[in-house]
């Protein structure tokens, strides 16, 4: 058995189709050790480092090339199978299962010359063998991958895929975060050990990435670039946090950096999802700040790209991004009409979790503006998404599509005049999002259910209630600008100048622009700390 530690300094890859890029990338220092041919050791090792960084489709090419080399290598068909399999993300498609599959096969047939590298394959096999839903064969993979960790304890890449198998498996209801907190507590013991191992980095932001952790994984957030730092998802990946901590200035940064990173990665020809990705937080960052300009324009560059990787990632983000755009800045009419299944060319039909978004925004924004019939017509796609995503057992997207079926329900009830049926429902609709945490593919809800439940009580002049319920979506997602200056107002209403001012303030901090002075209650922000 031969035993590398090396720096990676490599070409990053595309797939096989898109050739290489020239320019060199740092990925950190990762140790896989492999029976296999010593000419291999060092594209083993950059393979393993990009699943880490889950740059999959790089990490497969790069396995790939390692199989051409040495035929008898098991752990690159391992590394193929492991490619497929992006568990924080989406079930693989069904060509990634087959290739999961077939990659599985080869390597059983091939047989692992360590009990080690055989119980790699075992793990990745128990996924990719097990029958039933996503949930299911990931806990399969659960369970073997944690047996890898355990038979070898002074393993880090068996640690590291034990906590991100963890994670992958953790109930995704409630506030506790126990699975997340222990996962983060084994990948800092670890990192303490391997501080430049990618892995760690990668999934202790992951497992800290929730309201009451994330300030644990301010510095190993701050840090991954220095490690990575030309890879896109490394650039990408503390906005996670800063997200979290509402760290506008840092999700910008970043998110630029990512999306220009990702540029010079296509794949198969396409516009790689990291870059879709990273402007979708964009979008949602200068949103934050009140820079509607800045904005639009991010959002102009998603929308200008012709072909987008399909992944879920894409679609959500191409909903997403034109949808916020409308919704954070109230400006109803344009949510009403906005083009559904943009660009028409994309698979939509592999992707209602996405689609759902943007009737969700017609729904809303047809409502507010007394359109009921169109309101009525985007509840009804929202009902035939739903089914489909219940037909196919995605428990987490239905759960979501359903409170944005509350929440036009609820909108369209108040147009029509029945007040206590409206809160009725948008208190459900909030109760339903607020059971789930959120995806990792999104840096927030669209349109978050429990500040417009704020918006709602506004209206019904109960500013104590509304207030309430702007600080309960201020607790999920720090430093909204919305939620912000919603809890101000209704602070101010309520007769509380002490924390309307707080609020207040927090809002002119947030508004450098003059220029978006027409955003919804701004003045009331800069004249209520003016006074003060």
């Amino acid at each position: 058995m031969r035993r590398l530690r090396i720096l990676l300094v490599v070409a990053l890859v595309t797939v096989a189709t898109s050739g290489p890029v020239a320019a060199q990338h740092d990925l950190g220092t990762v140790d896989f050790a492999t029976s296999c041919a010593p000419e291999v050791g060092e594209d083993i090792n950059t393979a393993v480092a990009l699943i880490h960084h889950m740059m999959y489709e790089q990490a497969e090419s790069t396995f790939r090339t390692a199989a051409e080399t040495d035929p008898a290598c098991a752990m690159a068909y391992w590394g193929v199978a492991m490619a497929q399999l992006h568990p924080l993300w989406a079930p693989p498609t069904e060509l990634e299962v087959q290739k999961g599959k077939e990659a599985v096969a080869k390597a059983q047939e091939i047989g692992a010359e360590t009990e080690r590298e055989q119980s790699y394959v075992d793990a990745i096999a128990a996924f990719f063998e097990t029958t039933g839903d996503f949930s299911t064969r990931i806990a399969a993979w659960e369970a073997a991958q944690r047996a890898v960790r355990e038979s070898h304890p002074d393993d880090v890449d068996a640690g590291a895929f034990a906590a991100l198998a963890a994670l992958a498996a953790a109930p995704k209801s409630g506030s506790a975060f126990e699975a997340q907190e222990q996962a983060g507590a084994l990948l800092e013991r670890l990192h303490s050990e391997a501080p430049e191992h990618p892995g760690l980095f990668h999934y202790t932001i992951h497992a800290y990435d929730n309201p009451r952790l994330a300030e644990k994984a301010l510095q190993v957030a701050q840090d991954y670039d220095k490690l990575a730092p030309e890879v896109p998802h490394a650039l990408h990946m503390p906005s996670h946090i800063f997200v979290r901590v509402g760290a506008w200035d840092d999700v910008v940064n970043w998110n630029r950096r990512s999306a220009d990173a990702a540029m010079k990665h296509p794949v198969d020809g396409r516009t790689s999802m990291h870059f879709a990705h990273a402007l979708d937080y964009l979008v949602y960052a200068h949103l934050q700040k009140g820079d509607d300009a800045a904005a639009l324009k991010a959002s102009t560059e998603l929308a200008a790209k012709s072909s987008y990787q399909p992944t879920l990632a894409s679609a959500y983000a191409l909903a997403a991004a034109p949808a916020r755009f409308a919704l954070e800045r109230r400006a109803w009419d344009e949510a009403a009409v906005l083009p559904v299944r943009q660009p028409e060319t994309y698979p939509w039909v592999d992707f209602p979790a996405a689609e759902s978004i943007t009737w969700f925004a017609r729904g809303i924004g047809a409502s507010r503006i007394g359109d009921v019939e169109s309101a009525n017509e985007a509840l009804s796609q929202l009902d035939i998404l739903y089914d489909k995503m219940d037909t196919a057992g995605d428990t987490y997207w239905t759960i979501l599509t359903d409170a944005q079926r509350l929440a036009v329900r609820a909108w369209i009830e108040y147009a029509g005049g029945n007040k206590d049926r409206a809160l009725e429902l948008m208190h459900e609709a909030a109760d339903v999002e607020d059971s789930v945490d959120k995806h990792p593919v999104t840096p927030s809800s669209v349109l978050p259910a429990r500040e417009l439940l704020g918006e709602m009580l506004l209206l019904e002049n109960r500013p104590a209630d509304a207030l309430t319920a702007f600080e309960a979506s201020l607790d999920v997602s720090k430093n909204r600008l919305n939620s912000l200056s919603g809890a101000g107002k209704a602070a101010e209403l309520a007769g509380d100048d002490e924390r309307a001012g707080e609020y207040y303030s927090k809002v002119v901090a947030l508004v450098q622009s003059e220029s978006d002075a027409s955003r919804p209650r701004l003045e009331d922000a800069r004249r209520g700390t003016a006074s003060r």
